[in-house]
């Protein structure tokens, strides 16, 4: 018996609606969706406790001192101490960051996407250092940003300073923000530079019109990673040269601490007998203030970030 084509056309049709409209259960995809809706509700679960921990200590403390706890020095007494001098730190730092990481992290990956040959056995090597640095335990870049930026390079930063701990805390960073700076340029779709191409704009009037805007987004992601490592991250810092102790005052190039410092001083020191508050009631706040600087950063994005999305849908 003969087919048309006409009847292997309906034969056709037919398969492909049955395998559309067939309701066969996919048991290992239902496991893995499973385990990932268990795993995400867990990660919540720990979030939200640890904020609420947070939150639960340091709110008797906030209550009774308010924008006294922010202003005031470090000290010995509990009940007195601030953190300014640690947010004064750890402001600078996220400053050195911004205006340091960023930019280099982002030229870098601007020609390692855009300029440089990808099969290159030179450009290849470099990926991978960088892939490699990331990975590189934060004390180990306290080391050497003690031994360029305290020694070294002492005549610019005047030692043990917030210059030297925002230039370390930079380099620590770089290479997240050069990965992902690089993923978001990759991200963009290469019709999108072929037309710019075709209307006679060079490449660097390309990369600048068409490829930064349109990974902008995915560049400010990475910028939010970068500069929450470097506001959280305490060990690079001890190893520079911040005060654990004591600091008589605070300035950009003498003597420096940060929020982390304060954190991981007072949560080993016990409760003074005559104190209302202990130092671990200090430690929370701090740690609570520091969220805030963070959830700032993130806002501020964020804002951009769909700023930048909308101009994109726009254009």
């Amino acid at each position: 018996m003969f087919t048309t084509p006409a009847t292997a056309g309906e034969h056709a049709a037919a398969s492909v609606r049955a395998g559309l409209t067939r309701h066969d259960r996919d048991v290992a995809g239902m496991a893995m969706l499973g385990m990932l809706l268990f795993t995400t509700l867990v990660t919540l679960l720990v979030l939200v406790a640890l904020i609420a921990q947070v939150v639960g200590e340091s709110s008797s403390l906030l209550g009774e001192r308010g924008i006294d706890f922010v202003t005031s020095p470090i000290g010995s007494d509990p009940d007195k101490i601030g953190i300014w001098s640690g947010l004064y730190g750890s402001i600078f730092i996220g400053v050195f960051v911004v205006l340091v990481a960023i930019p280099l992290g982002l030229a870098a990956a601007i020609y390692l996407e855009e300029y440089a040959n990808a099969q290159h056995r030179l450009t290849r090597l470099i990926m991978v250092n960088i892939r490699n640095l990331a990975g590189v335990p934060a004390v180990i870049y306290g080391v050497l940003g003690f031994i360029i930026f305290t020694q070294w390079l002492e005549p610019v930063t005047n030692g043990q300073s917030v210059i030297a701990a925002g230039l370390t805390m930079a380099l620590l960073v770089l290479p997240i923000v050069v990965i992902t700076s690089m993923e978001a340029i990759r991200a963009v779709p290469g019709s999108l530079r072929d037309a710019g191409f075709g209307v006679g704009a060079s490449r660097w009037e390309v990369t600048r019109d068409h490829v930064l805007p349109y990974a902008a987004p995915g560049i400010l992601t990475g910028t939010v990673l970068s500069v929450a490592r470097a506001l959280g991250e305490a060990a690079p810092l001890i190893i520079v040269g911040a005060i654990t102790g004591l600091l008589p005052e605070t300035s950009f190039t003498g003597k420096f601490t940060a929020i982390p410092i304060l954190i991981y001083q007072w949560t080993g020191r016990p409760k003074p007998p005559n104190s209302e508050f202990a130092f671990t009631e200090s430690a929370a706040a701090a740690g609570l203030v520091l969220l805030v600087i963070v959830l700032v950063f993130n806002a501020s994005a964020v804002y951009l970030r769909n700023r930048f999305e909308k101009t994109r849908v726009g254009s």
